[in-house]
């Protein structure tokens, strides 16, 4: 039996190491945003920093590790077996949870997820212990550690509102001394800025970082009783060494204070987080050495050893760092993550990846209400004032060429980094395991909305997006509470037969959500997808608008032979599959038809001519997609309501029809493939006459057995529905196929030789 202990021990180290790498994938958003957001300097010397910072850091966060041992629960409560449970419970709950996450692309706290899995096991196993004596629920306290847990809980949700406010603050006052033109500025302006954010970020990180780890006995008793004194020297030697890089070596100091900043925050991420990965292995560790001296059984060994101060084996620190490093080169989970709040706090218009809801329009609202009214209470000189400061500069570029603009300015950047990596170190060195997802993420959103990055056409978007991302968070602590106690509870009643099957299911989670994120992440494009016009004459939309129709219309063609076929089958799943593929391509000729203000606003003045067409065609093929949709979703309806299926009759119409339409789009596409506009003429127009004539008389047809032979309304209602939305699809097929003849002959007309 002793044995099962050892094989626990080894499963909880390969369990770490998996940890940190899910752990990182989900973390490296809180370090590596505000460099690449600001493209300040390049991703390889962004990750070279950031590597170094979480090597450094890993060092330094021996002193955390006692939240995982007595932070949370009493350990001398529970006996060696019971530590063992709550312990494999947890890192199991852990690794799936953290992925989950990952996998859908939204940053969580591994902070909250890994103290709510501890409280949650330790809760099932306290009630288990109750249970078994006879005991009652109340007496569920004496086994978990209420003062220091709710603690650590009323920590990680009131920096939620220090974290937006203090960053809100910080980057209002700063766009107002620096503004949008903080490079034009004078180089006392740089510097003074780069002197506070050095002070900072060095003091808090290299100082108070240390604090409660074993180096700071050493430096103690040079630094205690002295911190103005230190700041102040601090924050002269920073400012005339930023002073020197600008002046002197002509260097950009925002640059510099990212780079520090990148390095900074990531040894704070590594100092606070590094517990939440392998704190609860290394707290086994411990307890099975423990346990195996004392020489007695586990049942009976009492966990009151965990209840001191161990210091953590520095070869553990160095092999996590080392992990962790190498997960932030190759997970590709840890650059999806990365996106989610980049897009959130992004200056400008961006593919918003949330719907707005009802809550972040009334938030909006009101806050455009309350900005109103503050404005009535300056005076009017004040607000030109700020405005200025606000106003954001206009790059101006030669026709035909693109400048890809980052998310966000150094100046901002420089205020994310600054900002959370004192927030975070001052939790570091008061021991508390402070969450840096919540703390860089709600720094960054205050920032983005000090610095007006929320206009009118984005805010409702962004603010559901950091709903949904807050949401999740609570989500993450109520589900790892769960989930870690029922875990616990069936190792309980299991044994090591459970907690095999809880491994092998943890195994195979993991890689059915590994192979289903590789196939989401492949970035070559499917063969079909539609693409945006990027030509500025009129022949260039031609060519590039000519291999979207050719696209849609073969999607169409298949989407519309599903559905038929699933309707007379009455396969579900078909019809399923064909409502989600048509909905898709809606969504890609949204995107088109929203890229269209961009596309005008790039046309050269003589060309203005080609916008009118591309506005046209971009009609004619969402008219189109509409028809199919129609036709997938009515058909859908009608089968999942379990209405009764087509006669025989209206089969044999709607496959004829199908097959017909099908051919159409073949012969369009080839025509448009092969840009032969001049065969529209002769050889698709008397094609589409005798279509529309079949479908004119089917829907005679019906209207003949609806008088004496149709008994179903519901069936009748769906056949016209199709053979109407049938008759529109073919027509806004001939409007495009128009659009093309008489532009091909204009364009054709034009480009003759005069003789």
């Amino acid at each position: 039996m002793d044995n099962i202990y050892f094989l626990m021990i080894i499963a909880l180290a390969i369990l770490a190491i998996a940890d940190l790498v899910v752990g990182v994938s989900n973390d490296a958003v809180n370090f590596l945003n505000s460099a690449l957001g600001s493209k300040a300097i390049s991703f390889r010397t962004i990750m070279i920093v950031a590597s170094l910072g979480i090597a450094c850091g890993a060092v330094f966060s021996s002193g955390l590790m006692e939240v995982a041992r007595k932070g949370i629960f009493v350990p001398g409560e529970f006996m060696f077996s019971e530590i063992m449970i709550i312990f494999t419970a947890v890192m199991i709950t852990d690794i799936l949870l953290l992925d989950f996450f990952n996998t859908l692309g939204m940053p969580t706290s591994t902070t909250v997820s890994i103290v709510f899995e501890l409280l949650g096991a330790a809760v099932a196993m306290a009630l288990i212990k109750i249970g078994i004596a006879g005991g009652s629920f109340v007496e569920v306290v004496q086994y978990i550690n209420t003062t220091k847990a709710t603690e650590i809980i009323l920590g990680i949700l009131l920096s939620v509102v220090v974290a937006f406010s203090v960053g809100a603050t910080v980057q209002y006052v700063s766009r107002l001394l620096l503004s949008f033109n903080f490079e034009k500025k004078s180089k006392w302006a740089g510097s003074v800025f780069g002197g506070f954010a050095l002070t900072a970020i060095t003091y808090f990180i290299f100082i108070k970082g240390l604090k409660g780890t074993e180096y700071y006995s050493e430096i103690a008793p040079i630094i205690e009783g002295k911190t103005v004194l230190i700041l102040a020297l601090s924050f002269i030697i920073w400012t005339l060494l930023s002073y020197c890089v600008v002046a002197l070596f002509k260097k950009n100091i925002y640059k510099l204070i990212i780079t520090v900043g990148t390095f900074a925050l990531a040894l704070a991420f590594a100092g606070n987080d590094l517990v939440n990965f392998i704190g609860v292995p290394i707290a086994a560790y411990q307890s099975y050495e423990a346990w195996t001296a004392a020489g007695v059984p586990a049942t009976e060994f009492a966990m009151g050893v965990l209840g001191s101060k161990v210091p953590t084996p520095t070869i553990f620190l160095l092999v996590a760092g080392l992990v962790m490093v190498l997960t932030l080169w190759f997970s590709k989970k840890a650059r999806y993550v990365t996106q989610t709040e980049i897009n959130l706090s992004r200056e400008g218009e961006a593919k918003e990846r949330f719907e707005p809801n009802m809550l972040s329009r009334t938030l909006v609202r009101f806050s455009m209400l309350a900005v109103k009214y503050t404005a009535t209470v300056l005076p009017n000189s004040v607000q030109a004032k700020i405005e200025k400061q606000f106003q954001k500069p206009v790059i101006k570029l030669a026709k035909g060429e693109k400048h890809e603009l980052p998310a966000f300015d150094m100046v901002r950047a420089a205020v994310n980094l600054m900002v959370a990596s004192v927030l975070i170190s001052i939790a570091t060195s008061m021991k508390l395991p402070l969450s840096t997802t919540y703390v860089t993420f709600m720094v960054a959103m205050g920032s983005s909305l000090a610095d007006r990055a929320w206009g009118s056409e984005s805010a409702v978007y962004r603010v559901a997006g950091v709903l949904n991302v807050i949401g999740g968070w609570f989500f993450t602590a109520l589900s790892a509470f769960v989930a870690a106690g029922t875990v616990a509870y069936l190792i309980h009643l299991g044994g090591s037969t459970m907690i095999a099957v809880l491994l092998l299911l943890a195994v195979l989670l993991l890689a059915r959500n590994y192979i289903s994120h590789a196939k989401k992440s492949r970035v070559v494009k499917a063969e079909d997808s539609l693409s945006k016009a990027e030509s500025q004459s009129i022949h260039g939309v031609i060519e590039e608008s000519a291999d979207n129709i050719s696209k849609a219309l073969k999607r169409v063609s298949k989407i519309n032979q599903i559905t038929i076929n699933g309707l007379i089958d009455q396969d579900l799943d078909a019809l399923k599959k064909a409502k989600k593929t048509v909905v898709k391509l809606e969504n890609e000729i949204d995107e088109l038809q929203n890229d269209i203000f961009y596309f005008i606003k790039d046309l050269d003045d003589s060309y203005l001519g080609a916008s009118k067409f591309y506005i046209d065609v971009i009609g004619s093929i969402q008219d189109v997609a509409q028809s199919s949709s129609l036709i997938a979703k009515v058909s859908h309806k009608h089968v999942h309501n379990n209405h009764k299926a087509l006669k025989k009759k209206q089969g044999e119409e709607l496959l004829y029809i199908n097959d017909k339409l099908v051919h159409l789009c073949n012969e369009i596409g080839k025509i448009f493939n092969a840009r032969s506009f001049d065969d529209i003429e002769p050889t698709i127009i008397q094609e589409k006459k005798e279509l529309l004539a079949y479908v004119k008389d089917s829907i005679q047809k019906q209207v003949e057995r609806t008088r004496y032979e149709e008994s179903s309304p519901k069936n009748t209602t769906l056949y016209f529905k199709i053979l109407l939305e049938t008759k529109d699809l073919i027509k806004a097929t001939m409007n495009i196929l128009n659009l093309y003849y008489e532009e091909h002959n204009i364009t054709k007309t034009d480009n003759e030789p005069i003789d």
